[in-house]
């Protein structure tokens, strides 16, 4: 109880702060920061491995009085659509029946999903022209930082030695390298409320190199060492909470 009441108490805080800003006429320098998702279909070399992809992630940065802003995104990835085919990645593992066995002789259920995780540092602009009031409008930003996905593993309750600890990484697909990003949308900022999120679509593009040494899978075929492009592209939508400084009140004195 006591902590929902401290943040009630918060954010009246901030409601109170923010009542006292004149947003439709003035550009209101402040941090910002908030929580994003992004859903994205995968691209260039990215799609003969994966399809769509969640991304779910936090952002903080600071917008400038002259509606300039520069920040921090980071994203988690997770999905369930693995365009690897699943007997080509453990056809080597299977029976006549095509089961994979665990160390007891029992059938076991491996799973698979796609996971990774990118870090940008941004920088925009917000264009007040096509905005309800001065802090909002046309959000367009690029990005640049690092990409990291590969292929969880999972075999449950069952043990099976041939895919467990580290000889899961001669399956997994670890793959990392630089990406670049670049957004489009609208930043929405409430004139008086706590209603501020942005929208809009992204596209970005990892420079990005395979990191394990043998895939076991295709054991006598040389893991390739070349730059390889992953895309992706698609909507993302966020939910921010800016941080304004409070006005100080007026006293008038006859």
């Amino acid at each position: 109880m006591k902590q929902f009441i401290l943040s009630i108490t918060f954010f009246i805080l901030l409601f109170n702060a923010a009542a006292q800003r004149n947003m439709i006429d003035s550009i209101i320098p402040t941090p910002l920061f908030g929580v994003q998702y992004g859903g994205t279909w995968s691209g260039g070399d990215l799609k003969e491995r994966y399809g769509y992809f969640n991304h779910v992630g936090i952002a903080g940065g600071y917008k400038f009085r002259k509606n300039w802003y520069v920040g921090l995104a980071g994203d988690f990835m997770f999905g369930n659509n693995i365009q690897l085919s699943y007997y080509d990645l453990f056809h080597h593992l299977m029976d006549s029946k095509g089961n994979i066995t665990d160390q007891n002789g029992d059938i076991a259920t491996v799973l698979t999903f796609g996971r990774g995780f990118h870090v940008n540092v941004e920088g925009g602009k917000v264009i007040n022209k096509l905005g309800h009031n001065k802090n909002s409008g046309l959000f367009i930003k690029i990005g640049a930082g690092y990409l990291n996905h590969r292929i969880r593993i999972e075999s449950n309750d069952h043990v099976v030695p041939q895919v467990e600890k580290e000889y899961r990484k001669g399956y997994d697909r670890l793959t990392t390298g630089f990406n670049t990003t670049q957004f489009i949308g609208y930043l929405f900022m409430g004139d008086n409320s706590f209603l501020n999120f942005y929208a809009g679509f992204y596209i970005q593009e990892g420079f990005t190199k395979n990191r394990r040494t043998i895939f076991w899978d295709q054991p006598d075929v040389p893991v390739p060492t070349n730059t390889r492009f992953d895309l992706m592209y698609g909507f993302k939508v966020g939910w921010l909470i800016p941080v304004y400084k409070r006005t100080p009140k007026a006293y008038y004195f006859d």
